[in-house]
């Protein structure tokens, strides 16, 4: 009986440590949009963007917040990613005619030149290509593939739909496919 206690002791003490790290993925595809919410607690309205450290969507409040979020101008409905780092942080690699040259551009690049950084993404289409650099300069490339610019119940609504990849080392190369 005593030989079972310690077996039984020992395995709740070393199951814990047996547990998988959580994997975050460095790359994927995601959607965002403009659309404002209430928080009931806070009284406080956001919005959902994206945080490529953690690859998943996140709440304007939360803390880290997201790296990015989509905005319309409200007057020609050009669509923008714009960022809260308050640093020049987009790079245009390219736009590109066909989707599938876009792709092809953005699995193959691998170390980008960047000639100067801007303070947002605007104009965005799908095809184009960006480089994003985040507040702690790790860099993230993207792929435009889908944006919608409309009207809806008078509010001017934007979408994207991107591919994209992070670097978590903090080097602006990225592994290709």
């Amino acid at each position: 009986m005593k030989r079972s206690a310690y077996i039984l002791i020992s395995a709740l003490i070393f199951l814990p440590s047996c547990t998988k790290p959580v994997k975050i993925p460095t790359s994927g595809t995601v959607t965002i949009n403009n659309i404002l919410k209430m928080d009931p607690k806070t009284q406080a309205y956001y919005s959902n963007g994206f945080l490529f450290s953690t690859g998943s969507i996140v709440s304007s409040l939360s803390v880290p917040g997201p790296d990015v979020n989509i905005i319309n101008d409200g007057t020609t409905g050009d669509l923008i990613l714009a960022t809260n780092n308050f640093q020049n942080s987009f790079y245009k690699a390219g736009t590109y005619a066909s989707a599938a040259v876009a792709k092809t551009v953005f699995d193959t690049l691998s170390a980008p030149v960047v000639n100067q950084w801007a303070v947002w993404a605007d104009s965005l289409k799908a095809g184009q290509v960006w480089i994003y650099k985040s507040g702690d300069e790790h860099y993230s490339k993207i792929r435009i593939v889908s944006t919608i610019s409309e009207m809806r119940s008078g509010t001017a609504y934007s979408e994207c739909t991107f591919d994209w990849v992070y670097q978590p080392d903090g080097s602006l190369t990225f592994p290709v496919k």
